[in-house]
């Protein structure tokens, strides 16, 4: 069994330099949503030393907001603004000697990309050109997309958030949508990848066909919730490994 482990970093909060001891691969802020070019500049040089995968974390150009805002923009002027915020991760990436080789869209833009065609269409092709894999949600549109294109389509599990019973994530804000407990969190992961199942907040059981598994930095206690998946996936005999 082998599966890519993965977290979202450069957003100014947490230990990166911790979380990338224990990932594969690393989504990294590009200005959308947080990030400037010193901090893509520290990451990348981060993740190279360590053998880690550059992704492109790109968003809404919503910094207020976090990117956790649904923005209503032009398809024309999302497209700009996602090519550049992968222009600077590409040339960020270059410079500490590695190369972007994955896109994974941030906040409400993976949410809409997983479930509005034309949004996700605007992502792949911000990412054909450079022939980037695609990372997003199991069945998604945005992953749909990506094979259309000829890219690799990753699908994803999240460890440290819940699941409704549709197999969608519980909304940020309702109770159980954010998993802080290094044991809890191993345990469904270890499930996950040798069951293809997590328990929702009902109790029943989902299926999640992933390859990647994420870990937010700034969930409490992320770096401890990352080592200790790792660990227990590799005692169950799981292989960690990028897939890019």
């Amino acid at each position: 069994m082998r599966i890519d482990l993965n977290a979202d970093l450069g957003e100014g909060m947490g230990d990166d330099g911790a979380v990338l001891d224990v990932v594969s691969s690393a989504n990294i802020a590009c200005g959308g949503h947080a990030g400037d070019a010193a901090s893509m500049r520290v990451a990348c040089e981060q993740a190279v030393a360590r053998g880690v995968r550059i992704g492109a974390h790109v968003s809404y150009p919503d910094r207020a907001g976090f990117g956790r805002v649904p923005m209503d923009l032009p398809a024309g002027v999302l497209l700009a603004s996602l090519e550049a915020q992968l222009d600077q991760l590409t040339t960020a990436a270059l410079a500490a000697g590695g190369r972007v080789t994955f896109v994974k869209p941030h906040g409400a833009l993976y949410h809409r990309a997983a479930t509005d065609p034309e949004v996700a269409e605007i992502v792949v092709t911000m990412a054909r050109p450079a022939g980037l894999a695609v990372v997003g949600l199991p069945g998604s549109a945005i992953l749909d997309r990506a094979v259309a294109a000829g890219l690799l389509a990753v699908p994803e599990a999240f460890a440290d958030r819940g699941y409704l019973p549709n197999g969608a994530l519980v909304p940020r804000g309702q109770p159980g949508a954010v998993l802080d407990d290094p044991d809890l969190v191993t345990q469904r992961m270890v499930s996950l990848v040798r069951d293809g199942e997590v328990a929702a907040a009902d109790g029943s059981r989902v299926t999640v066909a992933a390859h990647s598994i994420c870990v937010h930095s700034d969930t409490p206690g992320a770096v401890a919730i990352a080592r200790s998946v790792r660990t227990g996936l590799e005692r169950a005999g799981v292989q960690i490994a990028a897939l890019t």
